[in-house]
This record gives structure tokens, C-alpha cells and sequence, in this order.
């Protein structure tokens, strides 16, 4: 069946909704070629405007897996079960978290991305171990998460095309910010992976893409029913990003931190959320019955499969982590409780170091990053070392300065305590 596509930007600028016949027409022509940017850049404005309906969704959604190829995990051996963070700073879970879900028995294919702006990400924190490599082919993915368990890739061309094609034009044509936009974009390369169930880390806070709980729910719960939809076991978990997660911001510095936690040690609010969503994703494929993951991570048992991970896609565990040139010490500007650490401020100031890229194509320093010496809570003693600054390029350091004059609250009272796993979606 064909349409015009004019008709159809006119039908959602007016609050319609499309046909199921109409959505797959134009995802697929766009995809195609055969409709241009600036019809689906207008098609795109409409629906930042007017949504889209659930069932319409639903069907755009399975359009976008539609247009490529969908992996196949039959064989691996075990249940199959991933996890997606929407972003954040010092998110540095899925390095740990995917090698402790497979040393609890299951497999864990994560397909993950790269950092934009002033959030990280996980392709990028890899990178910078020697010789470790994103692409991994379908058959190779199959045959180490038979043998290891986890796998942290770069999702393939052939996953999903229509939403690379739809991503860099939200990119360019101020149409990033829509709830379906962005769960159809998230939903549609996890479907496509392949996996048999999803937990969802939403992040929610000034850090965070949502900053506000009620958007980072709705999100949640888009991108929740969109999977269960199509067949993949889904819950989401809405967890706190006003305060960066862990000690550190940036590539080198998240991986060590990762390791160590692997290892027995690590902060407690990154145990807290790793082994929370840890206990979801093992639940939702039924090995909860099993060792507690909060007991395997403290007694160092997924470390060995991390070493495994690592190897399996080229890189040397035992290598030095590269480190920055130069280090500059931010010390605290009073006595008292360190009331807030702002982890946008700290995200951006991170990014002007050399950590983040504002266009895809942007490279990235791994040295670069940030690392705080104190948590919400804490007392610090006035002209104590609070931050240190990483960088190789010391031009950057004032305007990376410049980003964290607000991020610092000190008061003579702690902070009220929040959870940091605020909420659990699940249908």
C-alpha cells in the first residue's frame, strides 16, 4: 500500500493517528530513501507536539526492528536477560554488572553505545583497554556468551537501521526530546537484539536526561509496555541522578573503579544499584532461586569473568590503565557537610576535560575525568582536596573549572538521605 507522506505529517500535526499500514510505509520508505529529511523532520516536530497513541507506538516501534536484522540467541545455553541505562554520570553498572548476571547464570549480550554530551558512555569506558574491540560479529556473540557469559558490544549496521537513520536527524532538527521518540529509539535496538527479557535502569535527576520523577515514569512505562509488547519480558527501575554515581567521571578512571568493585571493594551507592538491577534481570529469567548477587560481587566471583570478557574481545586485563597528564585539585571553600554534588555540573566539567564529545564523530580523551574525594553527607574541612581534575590538555581546564562553580553545597547540616532506587515499573 502506498501513501503520500504529506498526508500522513498532516494527519499528526492534527492530533491523528496512523493507520498500522501508514506507519509501516513510512518507516520503511524513509528508511528506503524514498521519503526525504525534511518530510520525516516535519513528521518528526509533529509528533514532539502531539505523542503518538499506544497501539500507534507499538507499531512504529516494530517497524524500526522490522527494517533490519534481529539476533539470534537460540543456543546460547542460557537465559538470555540485558539491561539499558538511559545516562548518567559515573554510570559505570554495565561494566559491572553484566560479568556478575553471567556468573549467576545467565547470558547477557549487551549491545551498548557511546557518550554524548555531558553523559558517558559504556563503548567509550572499554576503550580504554588495551586492545579490547566494540564490533563483535552475531556468531562470535553466540559462541563467548556460551562460553563466558557477557558480552559489551557496539550494536551491528544491519540492528535497527531506521532508527540511525531517525537518530541523526532528531539530532539535527531539535526533535530529541519526545517521550515516544525516545522509547521507540531505546525499545527498538533492545528488541532487536534478541534477548528474552530487559530491566531498564531510568535514571531520574539533575544528572539525567529526565530530570523530573513524573517524566522519568512515564518514560519507564512507555518503554515497558513497548516491550512486553513485542514479546520481551520487561520491568525498569527509576533510580537517582542528582549526585554522580560511585568516585569517579570518565573513561580510564570508571573502568579501575569497576574492576575494584569487581574485586570485593567499590563505593556503596554503586553496589546498591548493580546488584538491585542484578536482582531484577535474574528474577525476570527465574535463576533468583540462586546465590544472592550482593554475595557473588563481594566475594570477587564475577571478576574472573570480567578477565574472560575482556580477552574474548581482544583486550589485555592485565594491562596498566592509561592515566592523565595532568591532575589539578579542586579543595573545598569552607568547613562543614558536603550538602550537594551536582552530577550535571560534574558531567559537563568532565565533557570540557576531554571525556565527553558533542558530536558522535567527536573523539574522546580516556584519561580524561573527574574524580571526588567526598560524598553528600560527608564533613570536609575547608581548603581540603575535594575534586581532582584530569586532563592531558591543560587548555581545558578553565572552562571545566567554570562548570563546577556552582556544582559544590557545603552546609552546617547533612543532606536528607533519598533512595536511590526510587521506583519499579513492571506490568
Amino acid at each position: 500500500m502506498t501513501f503520500h507522506v504529506v498526508d500522513l505529517i498532516r494527519t499528526k500535526r492534527d492530533g491523528g493517528r496512523l493507520s498500522d499500514d501508514a506507519v509501516d510505509w513510512l518507516v520503511d520508505s524513509y528508511t528506503a530513501g524514498a521519503v526525504a529529511d525534511e518530510q520525516m523532520a516535519a513528521f518528526l516536530m509533529a509528533v514532539v507536539w502531539r505523542g503518538m497513541a499506544p497501539g500507534e507506538l507499538s507499531r512504529w516501534t516494530a517497524a524500526m526492528v522490522a527494517s533490519g536484522d534481529r539476533l539470534d540467541l537460540a543456543g546460547v545455553g542460557r537465559p538470555t536477560v540485558d539491561k539499558h541505562s538511559t545516562g548518567g554520570v559515573g554510570d559505570k553498572v554495565s561494566l559491572i554488572l553484566v560479568p556478575l548476571v553471567a556468573a549467576c547464570g545467565a547470558a547477557v549480550p549487551q549491545l551498548s553505545g557511546r557518550g554524548l554530551g555531558h553523559t558517558g558512555g559504556t563503548l567509550d569506558k572499554m576503550e580504554a583497554i588495551s586492545g579490547w574491540r566494540a564490533s563483535v560479529s552475531p556468531e562470535r556473540m553466540r559462541s563467548v556468551l556460551r562460553d563466558v557469559g557477557g558480552v559489551i558490544a557496539a550494536a551491528g549496521p544491519g540492528l535497527a537501521p531506521a532508527d540511525r537513520k531517525l537518530y541523526a536527524l532528531r539530532d539535527v532538527t531539535g526533535t530529541v526530546e519526545s517521550i515516544p521518540l525516545i522509547a521507540s529509539s531505546i525499545m527498538s535496538k533492545k528488541i532487536a537484539e534478541g534477548t528474552s527479557a530487559l530491566v531498564l535502569d531510568v535514571k531520574v535527576g539533575s544528572g539525567a536526561f529526565m530530570t523530573a520523577h513524573a517524566d522519568a515514569r512515564t518514560l519507564a512505562e512507555t518503554m515497558v509496555t513497548l516491550g512486553e509488547a513485542a514479546g520481551v519480558r520487561t520491568e525498569a527501575l527509576l533510580t537517582g541522578m542528582d549526585t554522580p554515581l560511585g568516585w569517579t567521571a570518565g573513561h580510564a578512571l570508571e573502568v579501575a573503579e569497576a574492576v575494584d568493585t569487581l574485586c570485593g571493594g567499590g563505593p556503596a551507592d554503586l553496589i546498591e544499584i548493580t546488584v538491585a538491577l542484578a536482582r531484577r534481570m535474574l528474577a525476570l529469567v527465574g535463576l533468583d532461586g540462586g546465590a544472592d548477587p550482593a554475595d557473588v560481587l563481594a566475594a570477587g566471583t564475577a571478576y574472573p569473568v570480567w578477565r574472560r570478557m575482556v580477552a574474548a574481545q581482544g583486550g589485555d586485563p592485565d594491562a596498566a590503565l592509561p592515566t592523565a597528564e595532568h591532575v589539578e585539585i579542586v579543595s573545598a571553600s569552607a568547613s562543614g557537610f558536603l550538602h550537594g554534588l551536582d552530577a550535571r555540573a560534574v558531567g559537563v566539567a568532565a565533557w570540557r576535560l576531554g571525556a565527553g564529545r558533542s558530536r558522535k564523530e567527536d573523539p574522546v580523551s580516556v584519561t580524561a575525568g573527574v574524580r571526588w574525594l567526598a560524598r553528600p553527607g560527608e564533613w570536609v574541612a575547608g581548603g581540603a582536596p575535594l575534586l581532582e581534575l584530569h586532563t592531558d590538555d591543560l587548555s581545558r581546564l578553565p572552562s571545566a573549572l567554570e562548570a563546577l562553580v556552582t556544582a559544590v553545597e557545603i552546609a552546617d547540616t547533612p543532606p536528607p538521605v533519598r533512595p536511590l532506587v526510587r521506583d519499579r515499573i513492571h506490568l
